[in-house]
């Protein structure tokens, strides 16, 4: 079996039925899984591993900084419910763009930003969004926005983890949404 080419294939996941599926890199993915799962119209989110080239990478792996993977966070959601143009906002909202991989503390390929798309209209709406955030930035947005490749879902630990009152996200906890299982 060519393992290759699974991790360079398509996220061939399906989300629950009704649901669509949206994929997100944006620094460390503890914190910006909470800021989706107080979204109104998101399902379900979970974290893990995407882009690189490991089949079945763990944590202690991506952290070598050898296999190109992103942390992710990968969001079901009801389009009745909750636009993906609504999602895109969380994402602007929830890093900076402008630097290249990397997130306050938090320095490698893994923490870089970006769009994964499942369909040609988040493609397009995620250029756009880009587009429109661009003109609002002093810096060059680096977000990067390609197809969803295979998702390696993380280790439990790590699923829901400020949510079940885990103390630091790795980046300066300023924020009452990034933190607030440590402020609380």
């Amino acid at each position: 079996m060519n393992l290759s080419a699974i991790t360079q294939g398509n996220d061939n996941d399906a989300p629950a039925p009704g649901n669509e599926i949206a994929q997100f890199a944006a620094g460390c993915f503890w914190g910006v899984e909470l800021a989706f799962q107080s979204v109104s119209g998101v399902t379900h989110t979970e974290v893990g591993y995407s882009q690189g080239f490991l089949h079945n990478p763990s944590y202690e792996d991506v952290c070598t900084n050898t296999t190109n993977h992103a942390e992710v966070v990968r969001v079901q959601y009801d389009p009745n419910e909750c636009s993906y143009e609504s999602l895109l906002d969380v994402f602007w909202s929830r890093h900076d763009p402008t630097t290249l991989n990397r997130q306050g503390k938090d320095v490698g390929t893994q923490y870089r930003s970006g769009v994964y798309f499942y369909t040609p209209e988040q493609e397009k709406l995620a250029a756009e969004s880009m587009e429109r955030h661009q003109q609002k930035m002093e810096g060059k947005i680096t977000t990067e926005i390609l197809p969803a490749k295979k998702f390696y879902r993380a280790e439990e630990y790590h699923q829901q983890y400020l949510s079940k009152g885990g103390l630091s996200c790795g980046i300066a906890c300023n924020s009452p949404l990034m933190c607030s299982a440590a402020t609380a």
